[in-house]
């Protein structure tokens, strides 16, 4: 990574940074999880193999968690049981209705713990307007790959400092 300082825009937090391979990648979900606490949602937006999985073995290993961190495509939901604040890492692309939100338990999850959310667009009115975006693609240039990071305000001092 570069020395440069990510982009904020006033009003709304938005920060770029490059990520010029997976381990850039796993440094960033890395560095954001000690900026977290019970009650966050972090959605995660990119193509397929982009590196939201990548992004979540990060956050999820730096809280603690030692064993695999499979992606929740198949599952819809894994659930890691860390002290004192456990994560809920949410795939939602095949739910169909709200009640099936409340069968995975992503009520539980975000009002005990860290909620990660993959098709975060599927939650309609359910997605919290305090969550933390997070999407990864390609960078302005379209050439190499980058996150951007988007919130509101209230995010701009919680990544004050912020660069992995």
């Amino acid at each position: 990574m570069t020395g440069r300082q990510p982009a904020v825009e006033p009003g709304v937090c938005i920060l770029r940074y490059p990520l010029p391979g997976p381990t850039a990648t796993t440094n960033l979900g890395a560095a954001l999880a000690p900026r977290l606490g019970r009650g966050d949602v972090l959605t995660l937006a990119g193509d397929l193999g982009a590196g939201k999985t990548t992004l979540a073995r990060g956050l999820i290993g730096a809280l603690g968690h030692a064993g695999p961190v499979p992606s929740p495509t198949f599952t819809l939901v894994q659930h890691y049981a860390i002290e004192p604040v456990p994560i809920w890492h949410f795939d939602l692309y095949r739910i169909g209705h709200r009640d099936e939100l409340v069968e995975l338990g992503y009520d539980e999850a975000c009002a005990e713990g860290i909620v990660l959310v993959e098709w975060a667009d599927r939650l309609g009115p359910d997605l919290p307007a305090t969550r933390l975006n997070i999407a990864l693609d390609y960078d302005r240039s379209g050439r190499a790959r980058a996150a951007k990071l988007s919130g509101l305000a209230t995010w701009t001092d919680r990544l004050q400092g912020f660069w992995p």
